[in-house]
């Protein structure tokens, strides 16, 4: 009996052994595939947010010489230029998202674009963007009818002025920091008669030509586009309405993409291809990238 009960015991022994030996055995392949899967995520999404295929611009798809549609339907302008080389020293795809220009803020936090890169003025929005830039020095001007008798900007009075919404044309006559530094401005934009709002300078120069305004506040490369593109039917005030410069904006704090787009910048820069492309768009007087 004493004999039978110890080998009952011995065999209760070995099945508790095996038992432990099994379970751990479980419990070591399910800790190895566990690891094994959370390692591979952590692989697919490394490589997912390093490979960067496509660049998505957005754009003011009626701002000539920086980005528009030509006569084939094609998006095309300096900035888009700019953009395309950047594109392919990075094996990257440009995609040109053409944008309401009042909605470029929502598109950029969206994830809608990438970039806000089409003549884009930085004065008074540095903190508000991260920035390659500037790149372009940049003046806001009036135009007028060739055949106008307005001279000046104190020819404006009782006038009707147009601009683009949105625009830094329009935030330079209507903006008040409360420091006194815009006053001049701001007195000159009450004088006007109206200062007219338009979705974009086609339309603005549509009215001009009209006669519904008798002068247009705008950009200068763009004014210059205008004035070669349309002979003589409009000209310049020589006293421009302030000045301001270009640049690049990334959505706060992606600094990782706005670094890739400078150091191509820099390159196209130091070879000379960045150059290259402003003079085939009349705007190298008006480059200070680097300087």
């Amino acid at each position: 009996m004493n004999r039978m009960k110890k080998i009952l015991a011995l065999l209760s022994t070995v099945a508790i052994v095996a038992s432990l030996a099994a379970c751990g055995s479980a419990g070591t392949a399910g800790s190895s595939a566990a690891a094994s899967a959370g390692s591979a995520a952590a692989s697919s999404s490394a490589a997912s947010g390093s490979a960067r295929k496509t660049l998505i611009v957005g754009f003011d798809a009626e701002y000539p010489p920086y980005g528009y549609m030509n006569d084939k339907g094609e998006y095309v302008g300096f900035d888009l230029d700019l953009a395309q080389e950047v594109c392919n020293r990075n094996g990257w795809e440009l995609v040109k998202q053409p944008i309401d220009w009042d909605s470029k803020d929502m598109e950029l936090n969206s994830g809608n674009i990438d970039v806000i890169w089409n003549g884009f003025t930085m004065t008074g929005r540095e903190d508000k963007y991260t920035w390659v830039g500037p790149y372009v020095d940049n003046s806001i001007v009036f135009v007028v009818m060739a055949n106008s008798d307005i001279e000046s900007a104190a020819d404006l009075a009782g006038k009707a002025v147009v601009t683009q919404s949105g625009s830094s044309a329009l935030t330079a006559l209507t903006d008040d920091p409360g420091d006194g530094s815009n006053d001049e401005n701001l007195t000159l934009a009450k004088s006007f008669s109206a200062l007219d709002q338009v979705p974009d300078y086609n339309t603005a120069f549509m009215n001009l030509e009209s006669g519904v305004d008798q002068a247009v506040a705008v950009d200068i490369g763009v004014a210059n586009y205008q004035l070669e593109s349309r002979g003589d039917t409009f000209r310049m005030l020589e006293k421009p309405l302030s000045t301001e410069q270009y640049g690049i904006g990334f959505k706060l704090s992606n600094t990782e993409l706005a670094d890739q787009v400078k150091a191509s910048l820099d390159a196209m820069m130091a070879d000379g291809t960045f150059m290259k492309i402003a003079d085939q768009w009349g705007l190298s007087d008006m480059i200070c990238y680097g300087k």
